[in-house]
């Protein structure tokens, strides 16, 4: 392996395992009560709202066009909205859970705790994926900073690892809830992470001989679509059922503003001609 590849794979993996760090946050403390839950996953809301709307959509319209950038974008967001529908998952509010335990007792509500589980672990692996595809042109990005001399190289990778640790938690943090397995969210957050590494590789071996740059900028532009169209569909509902529509709309905005000076410092640490 070139050693330039090899050091930029180095690099890349810290960021990756910073995204371990942040699970370790939550495994290491006692499960959150249901408040604590909702108001995370509107932080976790916030997040990728930000990346969607803020990075990969809006990367893509100054790439390849205003028109092309929303056509792939929208592309995304109808794509998952026509999975969804054959992925049906439980949303069901607190109010219809008093309701059902009234009714039919303690056997209705486990049966709601579990339905309100799978909903919960559903929104973690959406978590998980969303920043999986995010940290893969973070990857690259890592690469190409390498590429252009090691202190570059490095100082994005630090500023990738700081802006990885919340990432860690939000995907951790739901997975833990839903299959009390700390093993089990540990591990999720972690892979999310190594998708980092994997884009250094992807980079080097395949990119750009095989993938126009157009083409990849409006694959990007639909990963925004998705991840929107995800977290609207639903991690916000579970962050208004838990905390209150006041306190989760507090925290995703509070998830926004945090993605937003994360990406602004990331985009610091490259150089003029590169860019996230």
């Amino acid at each position: 392996m070139d050693s330039q590849v090899t050091v930029a794979l180095a690099l890349s993996l810290v960021g990756g395992l910073s995204t371990s760090l942040g699970a370790l946050f939550v495994v290491l403390n006692q499960a959150p009560n249901l408040k604590m839950l909702g108001l995370l996953q509107g932080f976790a809301a916030g997040l990728m709202l930000s990346i969607s709307f803020l990075d990969l959509a809006h990367n893509a319209m100054n790439s390849i066009g205003f028109l092309k950038g929303n056509l792939w974008f929208f592309a995304g967001v109808i794509f998952f909205a026509v999975v969804a529908n054959f992925i049906p998952e439980p949303t069901l509010s607190q109010s219809s859970e008093v309701k059902n335990k009234k009714k039919n007792g303690d056997e209705g509500g486990k049966d709601i705790m579990k339905k309100h589980q799978r909903q919960v672990l559903f929104s973690g692996i959406v978590t998980a994926i969303g920043i999986s595809l995010h940290n893969f042109p973070e990857g690259m990005a890592v690469f190409l900073g390498s590429m252009k001399g090691l202190r570059v190289g490095l100082n994005l990778a630090l500023a990738i690892a700081l802006h990885n640790i919340p990432e860690g938690v939000a995907v951790a943090l739901p997975v833990y809830f839903a299959t009390q397995s700390k093993w089990q969210a540990f591990k999720l957050a972690s892979l999310s992470g190594f998708a980092e590494p994997l884009g250094v590789v992807i980079v080097a071996y395949l990119f750009p001989s095989s993938l126009s740059p157009e083409i990849l900028e409006g694959l990007l532009g639909s990963v925004g679509g998705v991840m929107a169209f995800l977290t609207l569909h639903e991690m916000l509902p579970l962050a208004f059922d838990y905390a209150g529509p006041k306190q989760a709309v507090k925290a995703v905005f509070f998830g926004m503003a945090f993605m937003s000076a994360s990406l602004y410092f990331l985009e610091l640490s490259l150089p003029e001609e590169m860019s996230l």
